[in-house]
């Protein structure tokens, strides 16, 4: 099972191992508190993509085509990847307010696939 959790949110023993997928940390939240497994900041949006993106719905399909053709090349994601193979339960953390238009979303969407 691939979910996915703000890391605002607070963490939980069904949420499994837990892996943050922003390339920055987020604002005001503490490593104790993250209760990460492990950070693959390698594995969220470029530079470029993540501020082109901005976090407007309006550009957020654009965003998931160009954000899958970034992954295809990523080292990164064939780890995320072999991750959710090796355990029953991973959650995809990650910062954004928005819970529907964010990098979590796409990665939950591919994983599943």
């Amino acid at each position: 099972m691939i979910q996915i959790k703000r890391a605002y949110q607070e963490a939980a023993s069904s949420d499994g191992y837990r892996v943050l997928v922003d390339r920055l940390w987020p604002r005001g939240v503490s490593k104790d508190d993250a209760k990460l497994d492990v950070w693959l900041k390698e594995v969220g949006p470029s530079t470029e993509l993540r501020q082109w993106f901005g976090h407007k719905p309006e550009r957020f399909k654009d965003f998931a085509q160009r954000y899958k053709a970034e992954l295809k090349t990523n080292p990164a994601f064939e780890e995320l990847d072999k991750l959710c193979q090796q355990h029953k339960t991973v959650t995809l953390v990650y910062s954004a307010k928005d819970e529907a238009h964010n990098q979590a979303v796409v990665l939950q969407s591919i994983l599943k696939a």
